[in-house]
């Protein structure tokens, strides 16, 4: 079986790429990051969607709070309802600044180390929150970089990314996964989730996860504590 390495969020699009990686016949390892974000649930789903499909788990220590600069990583900034408070232009204050070029950076070297060289990642463009390290073009970017900045340039070999979700619609990615059997009540997707993982109902994220279960059709499986404000809202 062909190794990859996938990037584990505990997230709704991120353990629908592990479903397609696995259908599509790879050896996976899931690697997930311990940032210094708000939350360790979506550790904790990480967790479980590796014990569910028996998959080996990492997780990475990088402490990006110690950045800052997002309301995933400060205390001090609120995560925004919506619509996201902006930092520039477009770009919300719950992007995590060159978050995925880390990312992938530690990726590659873990799997230079391990002779790996397909690297999944769940991220979109289509129905998401406007994070440019989710562009198409970063990808393809990073797909080059990583590959010349280790000895797979001089091996003749080459990384390569896949982001099978990257132009799907939230409502696709879910009727996929359900497709392919994932547990959508072991993800995690709350920008600010209880004690117990229930989450907001009013964030971004709940929001863009919310209106994908509609338009699939379908009802989410977690309980959301803001059940009045998320009919109201979509």
């Amino acid at each position: 079986m062909k190794k990859s390495l996938i990037l584990l969020s505990g997230g709704l699009d991120s353990a629908t790429v592990l479903a397609i990686a696995l259908n599509q016949g790879f050896a996976v390892t899931a690697m997930s990051f311990d940032y210094g974000q708000r939350h360790q649930m979506e550790l904790e789903k990480s967790r479980l969607l590796c014990e569910k499909y028996s998959v080996p788990h990492i997780t990475m220590n990088v402490p990006l709070n110690t950045i800052g600069g997002s309301a995933l990583t400060d205390n001090s900034i609120e995560v925004p309802d919506n619509p996201p408070e902006s930092i520039g232009g477009n770009i919300p204050i719950t992007y995590v600044p060159a978050r995925n070029t880390i990312f992938l950076a530690i990726a590659a070297g873990y799997c230079e180390v391990n002779e790996i060289r397909d690297i999944f990642i769940g991220t979109n463009v289509v129905d998401y929150s406007g994070y440019p390290d989710c562009r198409p073009e970063f990808i393809q970017a990073m797909e080059t970089a990583i590959t010349l900045g280790t000895r797979y340039a001089d091996e003749g070999k080459r990384f390569s990314i896949h982001t099978p979700l990257a132009r799907m619609k939230k409502a696709e990615i879910i009727q996929k996964g359900i497709e392919l059997g994932v547990d959508y009540s072991l993800t995690s997707t709350c920008y600010s989730p209880d004690k117990d993982g229930n989450p907001c109902g009013r964030c971004d994220s709940c929001k863009l996860r919310l209106k994908g279960f509609r338009e699939a059709g379908l009802t989410d499986p977690l309980h959301y504590l803001n059940e009045i404000n998320v009919k109201e809202r979509i």
